[in-house]
């Protein structure tokens, strides 16, 4: 095999192409680098600004909602405090006690109410009274003088009831219940 011998100006031409060639090699490379980068970057800002917006809309509409709950908790609270403001008067609750039993068909054989004391329910100041009663009547009766007593002292509640049923065919039978109940009057401001 020959060598081929190349004179300096040949030299230096042929290195001047490669080197020219390599040149548009890494420039079109670099052309094509910047491109994607640029359109990288107008997508991520895109993306960014997409996010941003779901972020502080997704936040806002959750801010809403949360004030929207709050507000409907607070009239709630407000609607629950004026129903315990009814003042607990011994008299008064001893009043509405016979009128339920007489509405409910029930005779009361003895009836007390404790002197009001102050307590503490649920972390809310109140007043209470408590009310014991010993009555009769028939068994169905009984039963609808519990329920009408829990629907008549809305800010009540009966704790126990003891029955004694009687078990007749006789419509007339009488039963008799021992029930213990708690009404409650707010005092806070």
């Amino acid at each position: 095999m020959k060598k081929i011998k190349l004179s300096k100006t040949s030299w230096l031409i042929l290195s001047a192409g490669v080197f020219v060639f390599v040149l548009i090699g890494l420039g079109l490379t670099r052309s094509q680098q910047v491109q994607e980068q640029t359109t990288l970057d107008e997508s991520l800002s895109m993306t960014e600004m997409r996010l941003e917006q779901l972020q502080v809309t997704h936040l806002q509409q959750q801010q809403i909602e949360l004030q929207e709950r709050l507000d409907d908790g607070k009239i709630e609270l407000d609607e629950a405090k004026d129903l315990l403001r009814q003042t607990v008067l011994s008299v008064d609750v001893a009043d509405e006690f016979f009128d339920i039993a007489a509405s409910s068909d029930i005779d009361i054989i003895n009836c007390s109410t404790t002197d009001i004391r102050t307590t503490n329910v649920a972390g809310v100041g109140c007043s209470s009274i408590s009310i014991g009663a010993s009555i009769t009547g028939k068994s169905d009766d009984l039963i609808d003088f519990v329920i009408n007593l829990n629907n008549g002292f809305i800010t009540g509640t009966v704790e126990t009831v003891s029955m004694n049923i009687q078990d007749s065919s006789d419509n007339d039978t009488r039963s008799s219940a021992n029930l213990h109940m708690i009404i409650y009057s707010y005092e806070g401001a």
